[in-house]
């Protein structure tokens, strides 16, 4: 065991499942020779060559749509999108195919895909590169959207993923890809989909965060100890399906909840979880449920990135509010 960052954590279950798996490949723009933008597929072509591990041209629609007749006919693809907005360019393959299959064919028919993305803001990136969509992703009924916050889960739930027989979209944070760095077993294991994780104990306010937001959810935890408030964080890991069952639980304890995303306040995911544990825990709550989320605007120009994304203040002053409420 060794500490790896969250690229090097990605590339070792990658590599992984094109060693015991024939049936795996992986394609996508510059995921060959150069190894991806982000250089997570370094090295897998010369391993196991162009047939296992090749370029596309640059059509989204084209790459999801090929996924489908893949997988279809009994592969298990891993394609890679540059970055989550390039999804825009596949919704219909997508929507209108990938996430029906199991059930238009009764169940006879699997969907074994993985699907990794980019997302998420904070390193100046152009238009396009840095939106958050995985409240977009998780309106669909029939696709799995996991999220790693560091590269333990990121090598267990991606292997997890790649043998899953459903359609899995794996968003993997720009601003985390080598900054946070971990002990990751050498050997092959795997974490289980759809389950969170408590990340940090506490007794007054449950946050719950995904992505980069977990650990700005731990700096405002840390910052909140000055003021004797104990912040609870969860990481939901998988944000569709959502572990409701750790949540309420957690809630249970501390009677106050915050929910963080670094997405526009109407785009997703922590609206949908504040609704469920407003119906699910509600005669367990001693304060509404509450949400740090960034503006309802577009994903702003370089110049303005710092000041729209929610950090640990803005959780720190939250978790604040609803312990005083």
């Amino acid at each position: 065991m060794s500490e790896k960052t969250i690229v090097q954590a990605i590339t070792e279950a990658l590599d992984y499942k094109l060693e015991t798996d024939p049936d795996t490949l992986i394609y996508g723009e510059d995921v060959g020779g150069n190894g991806g933008v982000f250089r997570v597929t370094d090295g897998l072509q010369t391993k196991y060559g162009e047939e296992r591990v090749f370029d596309t041209p640059l059509a989204e629609s084209g790459i999801i749509g090929m996924t489908v007749g893949l997988a279809t006919a009994g592969l298990r693809p891993l394609p890679e999108i540059q970055f989550s907005g390039f999804f825009l360019e596949a919704i219909s393959p997508l929507i209108a195919q990938m996430s029906r299959m199991r059930y238009r064919y009764g169940g006879t028919r699997s969907m074994p895909v993985t699907i990794r993305a980019p997302y998420g803001g904070g390193v100046h990136t152009p238009e396009l590169h840095s939106d958050s969509l995985e409240g977009l992703f998780s309106q669909i009924p029939g696709i799995r959207v996991v999220i790693p916050s560091n590269p333990y889960d990121a090598k267990g739930l991606l292997i997890s993923a790649i043998e899953s027989n459903d359609p899995v979209i794996f968003l993997e944070h720009l601003k985390l890809y080598r900054s946070v760095r971990a002990e990751v077993p050498d050997e092959a294991y795997r974490v289980p989909l759809d389950k969170a994780a408590i990340t940090r104990e506490g007794s007054d306010v449950t946050v719950i965060g995904y992505g980069l937001m977990v650990h700005e959810a731990l700096k405002a935890a840390e910052m909140l100890e000055e003021d004797h408030i104990s912040v609870e964080v969860v990481d939901l890991r998988t944000v569709s399906p959502v572990d409701y069952e750790t949540i309420v639980e957690s809630v249970k304890k501390t009677g106050r909840c915050v929910v963080v995303q670094e997405a526009q306040r109407q785009a997703g995911t922590a609206g949908k979880v504040v609704s469920e544990v407003a119906e699910r825990a509600f005669m367990y709550l001693e304060a509404p449920v509450s949400r740090v989320t960034a503006p309802d605007s577009v994903y702003p120009f370089i110049s303005a990135e710092e000041v729209w994304l929610p950090n640990a203040k803005d959780i720190a002053n939250k978790v604040k509010e609803v312990y005083n409420f």
